[in-house]
């Protein structure tokens, strides 16, 4: 097949990863800033064996969902941090809705879902103004920017339009900085804010690392700024209020939290059932959970590999409700195999990537356990990212 620059493409349905699906004589092109059902000129910007990638530079035919971005940078070889500025924030969350129910089919093994609604829910605050953390990148002049999609290039910005105010507010695109360098600017639910430079070359901070406050479940934790805190400042209540709803904890329940980061959702289950060890391989976590939950007697930290402590303690037998927050690679077979054979009555996953989910999800059904619940929260506006929690239980 001979390739042209520029094609014209009849778009079809939206992919993982921020693209539409379109084809050209027979071949697979993902299409960026486009919307399923619109009509193209795309510009190829990766050749690959089996497939191209390409940005939509002409609307010939426009979706009625789609709009006029807020941002300014938003587009064809601009800011790559939001993948659907130019969908309406109601279409957005269908075509993440659509994403997660395609894995769940193509990866997931699941075929019906008229018991099992696959919906992506907003959270409170809109679609603008909610990242409490911003990472910039340093150009060759100092100035912070954002790096184009998949491009070292930093493209300078006036302002975020999906940062908090407060992160706004600091002074991070006004300063300069040394080329090359991350800049990670912080706003804490508590209020409180910090900057923190990476050199370019280890990738370290420079300095101390500022120290935040943030607070959940009744708890506040004091954590290094660069340590991981959902990034949206109403996920934290409404992951920890799904879960708990979800497992339905009972008094003297045995429940595991993990990765369980600080113990978050230790905190949330802890007044409602016995004893619950939170594993987390982070020793910072670990370190920032055992100060902030110190009045939690029933609450316990065991650091470490998830598999591995698993695999390490055969004699963890008994556990009736378990907490899945994996990272984006997913939990694994090896984790879920060592979860099921326990049997606790219920399971919690809260997942930041479709894939990964459907992926254990099928895991789990193969050694009996059910999708019987589904949640999905556009914790992540503008982009193509957004978090599922799951509920999986013994299959009858």
């Amino acid at each position: 097949m001979t390739v042209t620059t520029d094609l014209e493409l009849e778009v079809g349905p939206v992919a993982h990863g921020g693209f539409c699906v379109a084809r050209h004589e027979g071949q697979v092109v993902f299409v960026r800033h486009a919307l399923p059902g619109e009509r193209v000129r795309a510009r190829v910007t990766d050749r690959r064996k089996g497939f191209l990638r390409a940005d939509a530079v002409e609307i010939l035919l426009p979706s009625p969902d789609r709009v006029i971005p807020p941002c300014p940078f938003a587009g064809p070889g601009a800011c790559g941090g939001c993948d659907w500025q130019h969908a309406s924030w109601d279409a957005q969350r269908r075509l993440k809705a659509d994403v997660l129910r395609e894995q769940l089919t193509r990866l997931g093994g699941l075929t019906d879902f008229s018991e099992l609604p696959v919906l992506v829910e907003p959270l409170p605050g809109g679609p603008l103004s909610w990242r409490t953390r911003v990472q910039y990148a340093a150009g060759p002049d100092g100035r912070a920017g954002f790096h184009a999609h998949r491009s070292a290039g930093i493209v300078p910005v006036d302002r975020c339009r999906i940062a908090h105010p407060a992160i706004q507010a600091l002074p991070v695109l006004r300063e300069s900085w040394p080329p090359g360098a991350t800049i990670e600017a912080v706003a804490a639910s508590s209020g409180d804010t910090a900057v923190v430079t990476r050199a370019s070359r280890t990738g370290r901070a420079e300095g101390p690392v500022a120290q935040v406050r943030e607070r959940a479940a009744g708890h506040e934790w004091t954590l290094d700024a660069t340590a991981f805190w959902q990034v949206h400042p109403h996920a934290v209540d409404a992951f920890t209020t799904t879960v708990v709803s979800m497992l339905r904890p009972a008094a003297g329940e045995r429940a595991w939290d993990l990765y369980g980061g600080a113990g978050v959702f230790a905190a949330a289950l802890a007044p409602h059932c016995g004893p619950i060890t939170v594993v987390e391989a982070d020793p910072r976590a670990v370190a920032s959970g055992r100060r902030a939950l110190r009045d939690l007697p029933n609450v316990t930290f065991a650091r470490g590999d998830v598999a591995r402590v698993l695999a390490a303690n055969p004699r963890w037998r008994s556990v009736d409700l378990v907490v899945l927050d994996p990272p984006r690679s997913g939990a694994g077979r090896p984790v879920v195999a060592a979860v099921t054979a326990r049997r606790p009555r219920a399971v919690a996953y809260v997942a930041c990537d479709p894939a990964a989910f459907a992926r254990d999800v099928r895991t789990f059904a193969e050694r009996g356990y059910s999708l019987t619940a589904l949640r999905a929260f556009d914790s992540f506006p503008m982009t193509q990212h957004f978090e599922t929690i799951g509920l999986l239980t013994p299959a009858l």
